[in-house]
């Protein structure tokens, strides 16, 4: 009797993409079996006896080779194959892999670090299903001056409209006059989480890094480079066993110290929750960016213009008092020959 897997595991165990991406590819009817669209997600399918297609592509577990690539994500790329608006994806940065590889998970436009792209469905699902309970760690730059009272709202948790949003931990590795380093530790998988859960209280993020999921991290990787690993390289670095349970001996320890807030006087600076941060938000970013560097070069044109005004009108009165002597000089010798004429 053949062997049989459900429909969206067999997509994924084919390269195309994740188990729950492909779900979404039979729901919205991309998906067919011997040539009959299917848009059940219970429906299974005989290895070697039913043929599967995805946007007109027939599938085949035989030609696939598996391959999981660990990316450090620069900011301004987008976490997907392509985009419609022309911007940037991570796979202008791997285009030395032939083979059709996806994000496990995903960083946003602005976001930046720890990615992983393979073609094995059943190890992305391992990775980004939030039951696995896999510890992503990052570090996060806040505008503003953090004090014991916000970071004690981040660590409570917020309700936001996706629900209650809540890290699994919170702490201050980095206090600035105008910045504040956080590390959040989430393991959860919800879109945008920490960025979420910031504003939920006031603040306003500057850069976000994924440095670390489980025990696996990049901090030897170059921003816009890759590491190749095998599966079992993989999951051992993460912290997974070959069924997926996590290895919580193996999660990510920094060497970076915790910023002790009690009882420490914070430096002199605007507090994190000031609302004339919010112009630095996702929505608003660029544009505040944009309106950021129009502004510094119509400061520094006009800089420009007072300083040539300034050495223009330093010039003159140069020439004028240059002028001044010679009109002096001329009327003393003038006075002198005068003279000499009257007395010859």
């Amino acid at each position: 009797m053949a062997q049989s897997l459900r429909l969206q595991k067999y997509i994924a165990d084919c390269g195309v993409t994740s188990r729950r991406k492909a779900e979404d590819l039979i729901i919205q009817g991309r998906v067919k079996v011997n040539g009959v669209v299917v848009t059940e997600l219970g429906t299974k399918v005989s290895l070697g006896e039913d043929v599967v297609f995805v946007d007109g592509q027939s599938l085949s577990l035989d030609h696939v080779q598996k391959i999981y690539v660990v990316l450090n994500k620069p900011r301004a790329y987008m976490t997907t194959l392509n985009d419609p608006e022309g911007r940037k994806t991570v796979m202008d940065l791997l285009k030395e892999y032939p083979e059709r590889i996806y994000p496990a998970g995903r960083l946003d436009y602005l976001s930046e670090g720890l990615l992983i792209l393979t073609n094995d469905g059943e190890v992305a699902n391992m990775i980004i299903h939030p039951s696995q309970q896999v510890t992503k760690v990052y570090e996060v730059k806040i505008f503003g001056v953090v004090s014991q009272d916000i970071l004690r709202k981040l660590r409570n948790g917020v309700q936001t409209e996706e629900g209650f949003l809540k890290p699994k931990a919170v702490r201050v590795i980095k206090q600035m006059k105008a910045k504040t380093w956080l590390e959040f530790r989430l393991t959860g998988g919800k879109n945008r989480e920490i960025r979420r859960v910031c504003e939920a209280v006031g603040l306003t993020v500057d850069k976000l890094r994924r440095i670390a999921i489980g025990g696996l991290t990049i901090e030897n990787v170059a921003p816009g480079k890759n590491r190749t690993y095998t599966k079992r390289q993989l999951l051992d670095e993460i912290g997974l066993d070959e069924n997926g349970r996590v290895i919580k001996e193996k999660e990510y320890q920094s060497s970076k110290k915790t910023v002790r807030l009690n009882g420490r006087p914070l430096p002199a600076g605007s507090p994190a929750d000031d609302p004339n941060f919010h112009i630095y938000r996702k929505g608003t970013y660029f544009d505040s960016i944009k309106n950021l560097e129009t502004r510094k070069k119509e400061e520094e044109k006009k800089a420009r213009t007072e300083a040539y005004e300034e050495r223009e009108d330093a010039h003159r009165k140069r020439v004028a008092k240059k002028k001044a002597r010679i009109e002096k000089k001329e009327a003393e010798n003038a006075e002198k020959m005068s003279v000499t004429w009257l007395k010859s």
